[in-house]
């Protein structure tokens, strides 16, 4: 096995992600000008320093939706490695219910649209830890 040497700018990044399920949809936003531009993918982001994976996983569906969010619960992770960006990121999912809100694009720079589909008839095409996700066989 080769051995890399790490450094602070190569070490993988920590995303959460969350599966919001509504009436028996689920939450997907269809990401621009960033890695995975053009792909359908959950709300989350990047777990800040002494921030816990519940908090992140409000902060971010509030901060992209304007949704709040309760029952959220640990569910898989993935390993994904962009090799085009050059970006590697270990992705936390996490479940949730909606609990209120109006949903919005909120982050027009980052999302082009929110939808709620059904688990078994995602868009495509998927954002790269959504699609690793599928792959695990993971189901809500």
């Amino acid at each position: 096995m080769v051995m890399t040497k790490f450094t602070s700018k190569n070490r993988p990044f920590v995303g959460v992600a969350v599966i919001i399920k509504k009436n028996e949809k689920v939450l997907l936003g269809k990401r621009k000008n960033a890695h995975g531009a053009g792909t359908w993918a959950l709300p989350g982001g990047h777990l800040e320093f002494n921030e816990t994976i519940e908090n992140c996983a409000e902060r971010e569906v509030y901060e992209e939706t304007g949704l709040y969010i309760k029952n959220i619960r640990y569910g898989a992770y993935t390993n994904d490695i962009f090799t085009e960006e050059q970006k590697h990121y270990i992705t936390l999912f996490v479940t949730a219910e909606y609990s209120h809100g109006d949903c919005k694009v909120k982050e027009p720079h980052k999302c082009e649209q929110w939808e709620w589909f059904p688990w078994n008839d995602l868009p495509k095409p998927r954002f790269l830890p959504l699609e690793n996700l599928l792959k695990q066989g993971f189901n809500i």
